[in-house]
């Protein structure tokens, strides 16, 4: 019988609206576990979640079956309308549109996940924007840092 190996991590940046503060720092855990447990149900295998008051890391194992605009989109849509439910203060909540996906390779993968666990502080140094920008360089991304 025939077979389909894939095995592709994706390391996934998005951030809220605008890129204001809106997550609630005691609210991060939760808002974390909501999106890994709705990549799983999308098919997903997730490894890591991390992030700060205005955005979002991800590490996780590709659906093969899937395309990524259409489970980051899902995950997006599903954990806005979850947040929204949450507490009245993300009654206005949205994600902002687009994201950074980066491939990695799986000897790469321990690396990212510490990267990910020290969002906080790696942020005292460091901006999303100037972390994004990084990112698309580090992976040869071109991007127009005008929308990042």
């Amino acid at each position: 019988m025939p077979q389909s190996l894939v095995k592709i991590y994706i390391h996934l940046v998005f951030s809220t609206k605008n890129r204001m503060d809106m997550l609630r720092t005691e609210d991060l855990p939760r808002i974390h576990g909501y999106i890994a447990a709705t990549l799983d149900g999308l098919g997903c295998t997730t490894l890591t979640v991390g992030g700060t008051e205005n955005h979002v890391h991800v590490l996780f194992i590709h659906n093969k079956n899937a395309l990524l605009p259409d489970v980051v989109g899902c995950m997006k849509r599903q954990s806005s309308v979850w947040l929204k439910s949450l507490d009245v203060c993300y009654a206005d909540f949205m994600w902002q549109e687009g994201y950074g996906a980066f491939s990695l390779s799986s000897s790469a993968v321990d690396n990212a996940t510490r990267y990910i666990a020290n969002q906080r502080e790696h942020h005292r140094r460091r901006t999303y924007t100037d972390e994004l920008t990084e990112l698309c360089r580090r992976y040869d991304v071109p991007c127009d840092e005008r929308y990042i």
